[in-house]
């Protein structure tokens, strides 16, 4: 493979394939984190190289505490990746994002508790900033395919992501609702943090498949409630996906490819050389000349 697949869609419930990708290869990336999730196929979509990697594995065998967050995100660095399609399920807490609807979050409460949030450490210490977790460009970007295929389409609210892989009860989801929260899922987090440190642009297509358990006229969300919209929205996301990259510059015009350019703190003469060598693909043009 000559080209590099600049564009990446990360499946979550429901989408573990990409149609229409084309001339596509499997490849097994191995990463200082392990290996990810599952084998990323990488293709042509509309004359342009993008990858394609199924969050939870081929067959879905990985809880959302389970996933190698870092190891996706560095293994579709290291593919030549800088911008990412977080494709994923979540319950909705307000009465306006209904069922089938799509929504693209603009913030993220971290809810998780057992998860690793960062490539950085043994060595090497750095503060990326993420008030604004989602890519703007992005987002919106995303935001225009999306509504291109006439699906009911919300920019903006704040994603809460839990640990599971339970639900939530009662208790919490009213709380989550108290505290002003839009949607509610399980993978965003760490994976758009991650995204960030390794200057990815991210934006997320959250199919709204339940309203969660604080709604008392709605039974309470089941997998199979879960599945039956997902299978209906599957061609909105593709869909979706193929405007997106029809629409893409090649340039970006955000900060996300500098977002490490004031983070680190370290005085790099006392990084580890392992920790140099693990981080090189993250970090090599910030301390190639220390």
């Amino acid at each position: 493979m000559t080209e590099k697949a600049t564009v990446a869609i990360i499946g979550g419930s429901g989408l573990y394939h990409m149609a229409g990708l084309q001339d596509a290869k499997e490849y097994s990336v191995n990463t200082p984190f392990g290996n990810p999730s599952a084998p990323i196929m990488v293709g042509m979509l509309e004359n342009m190289c993008v990858a394609f990697l199924a969050r939870h594995g081929q067959g879905h065998h990985l809880m959302p505490s389970e996933v190698p967050y870092r190891a996706n995100i560095y293994a579709l660095k290291s593919l030549g990746v800088e911008r990412i399609v977080s494709i994923s399920a979540c319950g909705s807490l307000r009465e306006d994002y209904a069922p089938g609807h799509i929504v693209i979050p603009d913030s993220i409460f971290d809810n998780t508790k057992n998860r690793i949030r960062t490539f950085f450490g043994d060595g090497l210490v750095a503060h990326v900033g993420v008030a604004d977790p989602f890519c703007s460009d992005l987002s919106s970007s995303l935001e225009a395919a999306i509504r291109a295929t006439g699906a009911v389409t919300h920019r903006g609210g704040s994603f809460v992501v839990i640990e599971g892989p339970r639900f939530s009860t009662k208790a919490e989801s009213n709380t989550y609702r108290a505290w002003g929260m839009s949607i509610i899922g399980m993978t965003t987090a760490p994976e758009a943090f991650l995204a960030r440190e390794a200057e990815i642009c991210y934006a997320t297509m959250a199919h709204v498949t339940d309203f969660d358990v604080w709604h008392e006229n709605e039974s309470p969300v089941t997998i199979e409630m879960i599945i039956q919209t997902l299978n209906k929205n599957t061609r909105i996301a593709q869909e979706a996906i193929v405007n997106l990259i029809r629409g893409l510059k090649a340039e970006r015009p955000c900060e996300c490819g500098n977002a490490l350019s004031t983070a680190i703190i370290t005085d790099p003469r006392v990084v580890p050389a392992a920790t140099r060598a693990k981080l090189d693909l993250l970090v090599g043009k910030y301390l190639k000349h220390v």
